[in-house]
């Protein structure tokens, strides 16, 4: 009865373990989080560079799993290239492996005064950072009392005839070890709190060195199963490039330790300290030298990667880019080319949507909302391709004219993704309302609709010529439609107001969806000005900071 006690205050300790490592993590998430993902985005451009951030965000966060997540869903995205999004996978391995350097140390004593400066901080501040912080503190208090009541147990545990019998199984049985340790990590989702464990373990001698080791190697197994696991999203095999990657570095790094193990605790303890020590000094070196054989390996691995899991691509997916070639990087002329050819399939679609609008306030076209928004998501997924594919372009070798056409181009995407926005999301919605209510607009009023859209039409056709041809007069009249989009707006208010007036008051409700109706359609045309007409005008000094120049001619 003494042994189960003694492993059920085992069990409660680890899990006070786990919890105070999961209240550091997930305070300096809330603190930091969007600023670290948003570094770390920014970051990942050479292998160095993403190396060295990964490393630096980890040890902030305290979770290899949490930053590996991260880089996965960016690399998914194609935000970032394989191959430094496995730096960052390298350098966020070894950044987690700071925080166990730390609690090598005895710092049993310190573990009460974070907790007490960690609460006050908690209750005495607002939600916001400085009380994150102090759940921070809380955690890593709770940690160090954890570790220190693990200590004290670990003397009459080690007279527990299960606890004994389990241990001994595993001493003679290192992958048994290895894959256990693995399973721990996994559900833990935390190497660090195993390590420390191991470390704690290890510092009692309740286990041998070697098996000590052989945990370890499984920690650093389990922790690369969670981002295999949770950061694939769909069944593009492409999405599995970067955590299989970061996975099968983990899986050759324990062949080779377990291959070794046989001579690795006398390596490891000819670098001083006592077992805990040795623990964390394999737990680095470990780690360390992963990261220096593949980091010169990452260009070929990454073709590999990309060989074994290439990209499924479906020809009819109106998503995917078709002009935007790689190879083109070398030659901006080329390359921007390339780009305004897909911004335009951006305002070829954009008309599709507005045809559908267009006919949807002639007739229930209900079966065309899929087909609506499938259109609305591929504009945004080709909007973000055309910004990546253009930040990718070496501004050194653009002329000033290449870099005043990059600008124009990501103007006019930007602002075409806007305008299929509203459509789907305004007047498509507005015009499923209507069927849902079952509301009627006066004949007037569908006629005034009617002839608003083709004009809008209209606009966008000519929108998408001027980002062509850049004709200064075509861009006046374009121009020039935002004041007439302007009056109509002010007149149908106007003329709203006075039906209530009137005493009207059933077709208010009405009347005021009909005005939400143009005023989406004005929005459409001042992002359809903005997409082309604008920025052409401004570059020939036609655009005063408030209106349009007036013309003499």
């Amino acid at each position: 009865m003494s042994g189960l006690i003694a492993l059920l205050d085992f069990a409660g300790y680890v899990a006070l373990l786990l919890w105070g490592v999961h209240m550091v993590q997930s305070g300096v998430q809330r603190a930091f989080g969007a600023a670290l993902g948003a570094a770390l985005g920014r970051a990942l451009g050479t292998r160095l560079r993403a190396f060295t951030t990964g490393l630096g965000i980890t040890a902030a966060l305290q979770s290899s799993t949490a930053t590996g997540l991260m880089i996965t869903g960016f690399a998914a995205g194609g935000l970032v290239g394989l191959a430094p999004a496995l730096a960052a996978m390298l350098g966020a391995n070894v950044g987690t492996t700071l925080i166990v350097q730390v609690l090598s140390f005895d710092l049993t004593q310190l573990g009460p005064i974070l907790i007490l400066v960690g609460v006050w901080m908690f209750r005495h501040y607002p939600a916001g950072r400085a009380r994150d912080l102090g759940r921070v503190f809380i955690g890593l208090g709770l940690l160090l009392l954890s570790l220190h009541q693990l200590v004290e147990l670990f003397s009459p545990l080690q007279d527990a005839p299960l606890f004994g019998l389990i241990l001994g199984a595993l001493a003679s049985q290192p992958v048994a070890a290895v894959l256990l340790t693995a399973a721990l990590t996994w559900a833990a989702h935390s190497s660090v709190a195993i390590v420390v464990l191991t470390m704690s373990l290890a510092d009692n001698h309740l286990v041998t060195p070697a098996m000590a080791l052989a945990m370890v190697l499984g920690a650093n197994l389990g922790t690369a199963i969670n981002p295999m696991i949770e950061g694939v999203t769909g069944d593009d095999p492409a999405s599995r490039r970067l955590p299989l990657g970061n996975l099968l570095t983990r899986i050759l790094g324990v062949i080779v330790g377990l291959l070794l193990l046989p001579w690795l605790p006398d390596w490891m303890h000819a670098m001083g300290g006592n077992d805990a020590r040795l623990v964390a000094n394999f737990h680095t070196v470990f780690n360390l030298a992963i990261a220096l054989v593949f980091l010169p390996l990452l260009t070929p691995y990454a073709a590999l990667l990309t060989r074994w899991l290439p990209k499924r691509t479906d020809p009819n997916d109106p998503s995917r880019p078709q002009y935007l070639d790689e190879s083109a990087h070398d030659v901006p002329a080329v390359a921007l080319g390339n780009a305004a050819r897909e911004a335009l399939r951006m305002a070829d679609m954009l008309q599709t949507l507005l045809l559908y609008a267009r006919a949807g306030f002639k007739r229930d076209n209900r079966h065309r909302m899929v087909q609506a928004r499938q259109l609305d998501n591929a504009v945004d997924k080709i909007e973000t391709a055309i910004t990546t594919y253009l930040a990718q372009l070496d501004r050194e070798n653009m002329t000033r004219e290449d870099a005043q056409r990059m600008e124009d181009i990501l103007a006019f995407a930007t602002n075409i993704g806007h305008a299929a926005d509203i459509t789907h999301h305004g007047l498509l919605t507005h015009i499923n309302r209507l069927r849902k209510q079952g509301w009627t607009l006066l004949p007037e009023q569908r006629e005034r609709l009617d002839a608003t859209l083709v004009q809008l039409i209209s606009n966008q056709r000519q929108t998408a010529a001027l980002f062509i041809n850049e004709d200064i007069p075509q861009a006046r009249e374009l121009a020039g439609e935002k004041s007439r989009f302007r009056r109509m707006e002010i007149e149908e208010s106007e003329a709203h107001l006075e039906k209530i007036k009137s005493g009207q008051i059933d077709a208010a409700e009405i009347g005021s969806l009909y005005l939400d109706i143009l005023r989406d359609m004005k929005s459409i045309n001042s992002h359809l000005v903005g997409a082309a007409a604008y920025p052409l005008l401004a570059r020939h000094g036609e655009l005063l900071p408030s209106r349009l120049r007036e013309a003499n001619d």
